[in-house]
């Protein structure tokens, strides 16, 4: 059985190039108009400017603030990430700043609520089409995956939590209605990142099957997990039967499951959502 062939670079530009236009047509048509602040370092970048045009009276051009907050996060990118992921980021965050800028204003409501709803969902897209490339946004964007590098699970709810202290001091200085709808924006944008980005999800597999051996060895070259196998009996019938316990990440799931029922149509396979994990388990490189 072959491994998942790796996405062609190509590809991975695309998807920059769309998650850069619909991150800059978020802040453009949801997040100024509305007077949100979007959470992350583009919300940070926003902010800045804000109080920038409201205690000293200029407005400097959105792509210079938030390049220079995304010096660190890239340098961190680049140290521990890998080359090919910095390289899109750099390309996602300069493609981001300067589009936002050039781009012409486009508000399609004036309701805060639906700004913060359908502002966030869009924002959460960006962010998902950044790390399907398997790159990033920048800033808040890398500090997660540098997270979960490390910790090996979805750090995304923790981010949130962060955005929401910044979120506070935006409340403080701005009023506390723009703070909670942002509080909104960035809620709801975690959660469609959480829903869409499956790299430190993990499912537990308990698959009965007649061809364990076939089916360990699909598990072992399509994911690098190893699986353990159990003998036992079948109360019903009283025939002696092998079960396999393995776990993958989500986004590994799908593609494992065809597998199993290409090897073995009667396998039986219970799947489970892991909540924790202690040892050792795989975990794809970034590059």
């Amino acid at each position: 059985m072959a491994r998942r062939k790796q996405q062609p670079f190509w590809q991975r530009v695309a998807l920059i190039v769309l998650a850069a236009f619909v991150m800059a047509f978020t802040i453009k048509s949801f997040a100024r108009p509305g007077g949100i602040f979007s959470g992350g370092f583009n919300g940070i970048s926003l902010l800045i400017i804000a109080c920038l045009e409201k205690f000293a009276g200029i407005s400097p051009p959105f792509a210079l603030v938030n390049y220079t907050l995304n010096l660190i996060p890239l340098y961190i990118s680049f140290r521990y990430l890998g080359k090919k992921l910095t390289i899109l980021s750099v390309l996602s965050v300069v493609l981001t700043g300067f589009l936002t800028d050039a781009l012409p204003a486009f508000p399609l409501t004036q309701d805060p609520l639906l700004v913060a709803v359908f502002g966030g969902i869009f924002n959460g897209l960006a962010v998902s089409l950044c790390l399907l490339a398997n790159a990033s946004g920048g800033g808040t964007d890398i500090i997660g995956l540098f997270m979960g590098e490390i910790k090996g699970r979805d750090c995304w709810n923790a981010i949130f939590l962060m955005n929401v202290v910044v979120l506070g001091i935006a409340g403080m200085l701005f009023g506390w209605d723009k703070a909670l709808y942002s509080i909104i924006f960035q809620f709801v944008s975690t959660q469609v990142i959480h829903t869409l980005h499956k790299r430190y999800q993990r499912h537990t597999l308990w698959i009965i099957t007649e061809h364990p051996e076939e089916i360990y060895q699909m598990i072992a070259e399509v994911t690098n997990h190893d699986a353990t196998l159990f003998k036992g009996v079948g109360c019903y019938k009283r025939q002696e039967r092998q079960m396999l316990y393995s776990i993958v990440s989500s986004d590994e799931l799908k593609l494992v499951c065809s597998r199993i029922s290409a090897i073995d149509p009667k396998a039986f396979v219970n799947i489970q959502r892991t909540e924790m994990l202690n040892g050792r388990f795989y975990q794809k490189p970034t590059d």
